[in-house]
C-alpha cells in the first residue's frame, strides 16, 4: 500500500508568455508572500494585547512594519546565504554570480533564521528593545511560513525522504525523486513524504503548541521561555525527520550512501541538517533555563 504523487499539484499557480517572456508565479513564491503576512498578523495581534505580557509589550503596533523590514530581509539573505554556504560551496565558490539566480531555488532554513536572528537583534539594540521579549514574539510568528514552505517543497517535489516500503510511503513522479537506488527490489520507487513530516511537526503541531503556550499558559509573562521552546522544539522536529529525509547529492558517494555529514558507521551518522539543529536543543534549554532564573530574580 502507498500514495501517488497528485498528477494535479503542480509547481506553478498560473504561468503564460508575454513578448517572448515567461511569467510564472509559484506556490514556492506564495509560500514565502503567505508565511510572512502570517508572521506579520501574529506579531501584530501580540503586540496588541497588553494582557499577555509582564508589564507592556515590547513593541508598539506602529512599529511591527520596521521590524519586518528587517525580518523580511533576514530571511532572504540569510536563506540564500545559508544553502550557499551550508550545501553547495564549492558549486557557488566556482560560479559566484549564481549566488544572485534566487529564481533557481536553493534556501536555508537555518540560514534564514540566522538572518532573522540578527535582524531582530539589530532592530532591537537600534530602538533599545528588550532583546528575550522580542525572541518570544518572533518565534510564535515562524511556524506558519515553516509549515507553508514545508508544503511547496512537497508541491514542487523536492527534499523528498528516503526510500520505504512503509504505508505511509509516496510515489513521488518528478525526476530524481522517482528513481531509487539500485538496490531498491520493487519496480516502483516509493519514498517517504518527508516534507508533509516537517510540515506537521516544524509547522502545524509546533505552531499549534506555541500558541497554546501564549494565550492559554500566559508564557510571554517568562521572557525567553517560549523563544526558548521553539529552539528546542524545531531542532528535535528537525534531527527526528532528518532520518527519513533523502541526504542532498553532494554528500552522498559510494563510501557513504546515507550523506552524513558525521559517519559513525555506514549505516548510522549524522547528516548536515541534524548537525545544524543539535546546537538549537541546547540554545533552546539554554533560554528556558534563563527564564526561569529571570523569575527567581523578580521575586527577590
Amino acid at each position: 500500500m502507498y500514495f501517488r504523487f497528485p498528477d494535479f499539484l503542480k509547481p506553478n499557480v498560473f504561468s503564460f508568455e508575454i513578448f517572448n517572456f515567461s511569467l510564472a508565479l509559484s506556490w514556492y513564491s506564495l509560500s514565502y508572500i503567505f508565511g510572512i503576512i502570517c508572521a506579520w498578523y501574529i506579531i501584530y495581534a501580540l503586540a496588541k494585547k497588553e494582557t499577555l505580557w509582564p508589564e507592556k509589550s515590547p513593541l508598539k503596533t506602529q512599529n511591527v512594519e520596521d521590524l519586518m523590514t528587517y525580518l523580511i530581509l533576514g530571511i532572504i539573505l540569510g536563506g540564500r546565504m545559508g544553502y550557499v554556504l551550508f550545501y553547495n560551496p564549492e558549486f557557488y565558490l566556482n560560479s559566484p554570480i549564481r549566488i544572485l539566480y534566487l529564481w533557481e531555488g536553493g534556501m536555508s532554513f537555518h540560514g534564514g533564521f540566522l538572518g532573522v536572528v540578527f535582524g531582530a537583534l539589530y532592530y532591537s539594540i537600534r530602538n533599545r528593545k528588550s532583546i528575550l521579549p522580542m525572541g518570544d514574539i518572533i518565534a510564535v510568528s515562524t511556524p506558519p511560513g515553516l509549515f507553508l514552505g514545508r508544503l511547496a517543497n512537497f508541491i514542487n517535489q523536492e527534499l523528498w525522504g528516503k526510500p520505504t516500503t512503509y504505508f505511509l510511503g509516496m510515489e513521488f513522479t518528478k525526476p530524481p525523486a522517482d528513481i531509487c537506488p539500485k538496490s531498491w527490489e520493487l519496480e516502483i520507487c516509493i519514498r517517504h513524504p518527508s516534507q508533509l513530516y516537517e510540515a506537521l511537526l516544524e509547522g502545524l503541531l509546533l505552531g499549534i503548541l506555541l500558541l497554546v503556550l501564549v494565550y492559554i499558559f500566559k508564557l510571554l509573562k517568562y521572557p525567553g521561555r517560549i523563544m526558548g521552546t521553539f529552539f528546542f522544539g524545531y531542532g528535535l522536529a528537525r534531527i527526528f525527520v532528518e532520518f527519513f529525509r533523502e541526504a542532498d547529492p553532494q554528500y552522498i558517494s559510494a563510501e557513504n550512501p546515507n550523506g552524513y555529514i558525521f559517519m559513525i558507521s555506514k549505516d548510522f551518522g549524522f547528516s548536515m541538517g541534524q548537525t545544524l539543529s543539535f546546537p538549537m536543543l541546547i540554545v533552546g534549554i539554554f533560554f528556558i533555563i534563563l527564564s526561569f532564573k529571570n523569575i527567581k530574580k523578580r521575586i527577590s
